[in-house]
């Protein structure tokens, strides 16, 4: 899988995971699209718009669309989201 483009969702991309063999999945969290279970994420990204001051966990497919995402009101909140969900994640930044 390709690093992620500088931007998601007209976020500036801080760091970014992708979740390869490696990486586990804990199950300790769900998330949902409209009634849609969503099954582990393929790439995790840390984003942040312009003028916010918190920052975005965002849920990616393997072609780097965003599916589901969470606000964090610091990068080390989002960091210990992404470890709660994911055991051996690891971040890379742009």
């Amino acid at each position: 899988m390709l690093p992620p483009p500088p931007n998601l969702d007209g976020a500036r991309v801080l760091k970014y995971a992708i979740v390869d063999s490696d990486v586990i999945p804990t199950g300790n969290t769900t998330h949902r699209v409209g009634n849609l279970l969503m099954g582990p994420a393929a790439a995790l990204a840390i984003c942040q718009y312009d003028g916010d001051d918190g920052f975005f966990l965002f849920y990616c497919d393997s072609d780097w669309n965003v599916d589901t995402d969470g606000w964090h009101g610091s990068l080390q909140s989002a960091l210990e989201q992404a470890n709660f969900e994911y055991r051996g994640i690891s971040f890379q930044g742009l």
